[in-house]
């Protein structure tokens, strides 16, 4: 398949990609900044190469050095995992232009999806719902002056307006394409629980959707991606209003976060079908294949304080207990002894859990979060503990204003003070335990934080709301 393949990224992703990577049989390489040194992913590749400074822009954005490395090291293929440069066109550009596979769609097709407008041609042209207006880029002769902050923000002074979706629910459809013409669609997740539209918590299948209109959006998500010449592994990711209508949001060209969630309910490892589909083989399955079994649930760990409005939390983990048993899977890039930097996104580990039932999965979930044990930084644990407790949660009544409206009110000052509980009853027993351990010791020898990205906030007029490109 590949002689070896450079794993472009950090963290649980990159140990989730070099462990399917080992189960092929493929040697794996990775990269690492300097405040990496000592990180999982570093420990796990059977190569791992330093990039750069801690800083993004100086490691593991540096799409010449990475690509150079490739080439240097005999690395045939790049998995670019999620985040960093996963959707950047000029990134899988590089690569084609260097002969090196990227394990991802094409940069024409990520260029496409990319750009907001063209995105909502393309799905209009293929008669795909999108969201009323955005049919044009705002002119001089508009009210609404926005494009300077617009070009200073994102580098594009383009912006749109769409209807406003008010509290709406957000749906996405996994699919995944070859190249030799099969799309297939493996059903959807649920991301409404989400803050400053990033997701906290996914689930599978979606409490919102019957039957009939699963099939629906199923089928408006093959379109898409054929609409989009896609192929490899990627997301349509939808809005659903109170009535149930569905309006297509955006392509996520990449593999996701949450991509486990899909794999427990499908028995499907979308990681090695994406090595399969980038060495130019054929899905190994086709629509009629998929299967669809018990219910998953996937709660994001961050290194940050839901007591305290998400405030990041760096530092050293003095210790660790993973929660395990049936039903349990944790895709983890710490360790007891690592310490959090500041440099990078929160997330340090993903939670799942699987049932025959949701009622079931979720009380696996609230199991497994009390079984989590991350000491010495403050986590979304209690936040997660919080939501799988909830009436909301539980009766699949919930929308994208969730943290806003429901946890805030009611949980953010619990939260905070059962992390405060728990930091002080770990203290208490690391001492109990070193008391005890003390006699013992003495018999047997005879004597005496934040560079993190936050996702900026939508803003609306009357019923609009406004988009960058």
């Amino acid at each position: 398949m590949f002689k070896k393949v450079l794993v472009a990224n950090r963290g649980e992703i990159a140990v989730r990609i070099i462990r399917a990577l080992r189960e092929v049989g493929i040697p794996s390489a990775t990269i690492y900044s300097e405040a990496d040194r000592a990180a999982l992913h570093v420990r796990y590749a059977d190569e791992a190469y330093v990039i750069g400074p801690p800083l993004p822009g100086e490691s593991y954005l540096r799409i010449d050095a990475i690509v150079d490395l490739a080439k240097r090291i005999g690395a045939d293929a790049i998995h670019p995992g999620y985040g960093f440069l996963a959707e950047n066109a000029g990134f899988a550009r590089a690569c084609e232009d260097a002969s090196v596979i990227f394990i991802g769609p094409a940069s024409k097709t990520i260029a496409l999806v990319g750009d907001k407008m063209e995105a909502r041609k393309t799905m209009v042209a293929a008669g795909i719902p999108v969201v009323p207006g955005g049919d044009r880029p705002l002119s001089d002769d508009d009210e609404i002056h926005e494009e300077a902050e617009a070009g200073s923000a994102f580098a594009d002074d383009r912006i749109y307006l769409e209807k406003l979706i008010d509290k709406p629910r957000h749906v996405e459809f996994q699919i995944i394409a070859d190249a030799h013409g099969s799309v297939v669609h493996l059903g959807e997740r649920e991301c409404s629980i989400q803050r400053r539209h990033q997701k906290l918590v996914e689930e599978s299948p979606s409490t919102a959707l019957s039957k009939s209109l699963r099939a629906k959006m199923g089928e408006a998500a093959v379109r898409a991606a054929k609409a989009a010449g896609y192929v490899n592994a990627g997301t349509i990711e939808f809005l659903l209003d109170a009535d149930r209508n569905f309006y297509f949001l955006e392509v996520n060209a990449r593999l996701q976060v949450e991509h486990p969630v899909t794999e427990l309910v499908t028995g499907i490892d979308l990681v090695r079908e994406q090595l399969r589909i980038a060495a130019g083989e054929k899905l190994s399955f086709r629509q009629l294949d998929v299967f669809h079994r018990g219910s998953a649930i996937e709660c994001r760990i961050c290194a940050e304080d839901p007591g305290n409005n998400f405030f990041p939390s760096t530092g050293l983990i003095e210790r660790l207990r993973e929660p395990s048993g049936p039903g349990v899977r944790v895709e983890s890039g710490i360790y007891s002894g690592y310490e959090v930097p500041i440099y990078y996104d929160p997330l340090i580990s993903k939670l799942l859990t699987w049932a025959p039932t949701r009622e079931l999965a979720i009380a696996r979930m609230e199991r497994a979060l009390a079984e989590y044990d991350i000491e010495g930084i403050r986590t979304t644990i209690p936040f997660h503990k919080a939501v799988m407790e909830s009436a909301a949660f539980r009766d699949g009544e919930f929308d994208t204003s969730y943290v806003d409206e429901v946890f805030f009110p009611i949980y953010a000052g619990r939260a905070m003070a059962l992390s405060d509980v728990a930091a002080v009853a770990a203290a208490l027993v690391r001492e109990s335990e070193k008391d005890q351990m003390q006699p013992l010791e003495i018999a047997a020898a005879g004597t005496s934080r934040t560079g993190w990205r936050q996702s900026p906030e939508r803003r609306t007029w009357g019923g609009w709301q406004l988009h960058q490109k």
